[in-house]
């Protein structure tokens, strides 16, 4: 009788097992779920939220970087975020403003006396701009309409690209830019992008902007720094302008999630982090 009820025990407790268990196409429904809500996961908290071990939640993000529905990163994963169309210039000066505004202080305080600092156009480059300090031995070499109207004296030497208008963008690009900068060395660049990711680096929506920041990058002498906002990783738009091993700092603000900044620095990337409020003087 007892060896009885503790067969009968044991048939319970393993249904129970089982009824837990999930199959592989409902384990990565439920990642997908997930990361459709946060964008961005670790995998400790895919393991407890699947009742799972690290080595199978790792087979299962494997199999849906494979499908292009995330991107893994370090400690976990990434959603995939296509940007595809180029949002109006006034459209993207409206997504972060604060956070651009911190990004740009904490940048332009890294341009130094005599620097000569190519700059390409965008919302949180301008921030850059607006913040550069009065010094007349700095010179700004940028195609950024937008920020140089706002100008006026700055303090600073800073001359235009060139090129063809684009609207989307209040930039200029084309042959006139390109064949300008060709002829120009500068010891630092400063890039705003739509987009950054470990597996498709740091890209942009216009073919164009794309155009003159790679010529930007190849006449630089020194470091390439990326400024983005938190909402910007993970996202992929439609142009590379550089691999992740191209770029030498990130400038983000304090959202920026942990893994990031870890799997950035497997890559020998740093990361500053634009403090949320203004540090008093």
């Amino acid at each position: 009788m007892l060896h009885q009820k503790q067969a009968i025990s044991f048939i319970l407790n393993q249904e129970q097992l089982m009824s837990k268990l999930l199959i592989p196409a409902q384990r990565r429904e439920r990642i997908q779920e997930y990361l459709s809500i946060h964008q961005i996961v670790r995998t400790a908290d895919l393991c407890e939220l699947l009742e799972t071990s690290e080595a199978t939640v790792r087979r299962d993000l494997e199999w849906l970087e494979g499908k292009g529905f995330l991107e893994r990163a370090h400690g976990g994963a990434i959603l995939n975020q296509r940007m595809i169309l180029e949002q109006v210039y006034q459209q993207r000066a409206q997504h972060h403003p604060e956070e651009k505004k911190r990004i740009g202080e904490l940048a332009a305080s890294l341009i130094d006396e005599g620097d000569i600092v190519f700059i390409n156009s965008g919302t949180t480059v301008t921030q850059v701009l607006q913040h550069i300090r009065r010094d007349p031995s700095i010179t700004v070499i940028t195609n950024n309409i937008s920020a140089v109207m706002d100008l006026g004296d700055p303090g600073f030497h800073y001359f235009m690209t060139g090129g063809e208008f684009q609207s989307r963008s209040n930039s200029l690009a084309g042959r006139f830019a390109l064949e300008n900068l060709g002829v120009v060395y500068a010891n630092k660049t400063i890039l705003g992008v739509d987009g950054i990711s470990l597996k498709y680096g740091c890209t942009v929506p216009s073919n164009a902007e794309s155009e003159v920041v790679r010529k930007m990058i190849e006449r630089t002498k020194g470091p390439v720094i990326v400024v983005a906002d938190h909402s910007k990783w993970g996202v992929v738009s439609n142009f590379q302008i550089a691999n992740i091993d191209e770029i030498d700092k990130l400038i983000s603000d304090e959202r920026l999630d942990s893994s990031a900044v870890e799997s950035l620095a497997a890559h020998n990337v740093e990361c500053l982090l634009a403090a949320s409020t203004p540090v008093p003087a």
